[in-house]
């Protein structure tokens, strides 16, 4: 049976990490990173699986919904070839199981990628290569270049070998039910994170006016009574700061979205986001969802209602 196995080479693993560079050369807004993942599982597939309707099936299964920060993608594809291996070796693991732990480790990755990446290590390279560049050497723009793809390349790498062994581990405790547990837990947190971070990616603002209230002295910024220079700016900001934008102007002017806001903020956009969901789940096309949202905006700001 051992000597039988189906087995990932180290050569095979490394053409799908160099395969995985291109994850996002065929993004697309249905299914997103569904392309490059599985030109990028490909030499697995015809590896593991031999026969030309295995390989289908295989395909068909990665070229479900996916999409996280590209660079921390190699740890969730380690994983997925080592679970894919296993399945081709007999272990009893289901499309269901593969899909749930890409979605579940997806999730918390994605939000982990941004701060990692392109808010710490390229400002850093970034300002490196800057300065150097300013002193009229050549080496600024290379050091970014050079430093920025062979850390990232390495990181890469690294997390896909670990992401393997992991998930090598993990089939290995089939019988007691560890890998359904971390299934549900890495969906449960992806689902946090996602939920987290709709206040965020969603923005809905509603345009109709409430009230306009004239204003007494004081409550506003006069502006024909600051002083001239440098205290007029400092009170005109003292005042901004301690009332709001209100101080801007003699009438306040109250809107529907700051009457949402002081009640519930965000609550328009998670409605719009579980009314998304919803559509999803009764199979509507998420372009025709897409091309819904654009013409219910375009039409809500026309009409003034955004």
């Amino acid at each position: 049976m051992t000597e039988n196995r189906l087995t990932l080479t180290k050569k095979d693993r490394m053409n799908i990490a160099i395969r995985h560079q291109l994850l996002q050369s065929s993004w697309n807004y249905e299914r997103m990173q569904n392309g490059g993942w599985a030109y990028s599982m490909i030499p697995a597939i015809k590896k593991l699986y031999p026969t030309k309707e295995g390989q289908v099936a295989a395909l068909q299964r990665h070229l479900e919904f996916y999409n996280t920060h590209p660079y921390v993608s190699s740890p969730v594809l380690g994983v997925t070839l080592a679970l894919e291996e296993d399945r081709a070796n007999g272990a009893p693991i289901d499309d269901a199981t593969i899909q749930g732990v890409k979605v579940g480790m997806m999730g918390p990755l994605a939000g982990v990628g941004d701060p990692l990446f392109w808010f710490t290590l390229r400002p850093i390279l970034g300002a490196l290569g800057a300065s150097l560049a300013l002193t009229g050497s050549i080496m600024g723009p290379l050091l970014f270049f050079f430093a920025w793809n062979i850390i990232r390349i390495v990181f890469e790498w690294y997390t896909q070998e670990f992401g393997y062994k992991v998930g090598r581990e993990i089939t290995k405790n089939l019988s007691g039910g560890l890998l359904g547990m971390i299934t549900e837990v890495a969906s449960i947190l992806g689902m946090f994170i996602i939920g987290a971070l709709v206040n965020r990616w969603v923005s809905i603002s509603f345009a109709p006016v409430v009230s306009r209230i004239t204003q007494s002295p004081g409550a506003y910024i006069e502006w024909a009574k600051l002083p001239q220079g440098a205290e007029g700016i400092k009170q005109a900001l003292s005042m901004y700061d301690s009332i709001g934008p209100s101080a801007l102007d003699q009438i306040k002017v109250t809107t529907l979205q700051s009457n949402l806001d002081q009640l519930i903020p965000g609550l328009a956009a998670l409605i719009l986001t579980l009314v998304c969901s919803r559509l999803l789940k009764k199979k509507v096309s998420p372009i025709v969802i897409i091309l819904a949202l654009f013409v219910v905006g375009i039409v809500g700001h026309v009409i003034g209602i955004f």
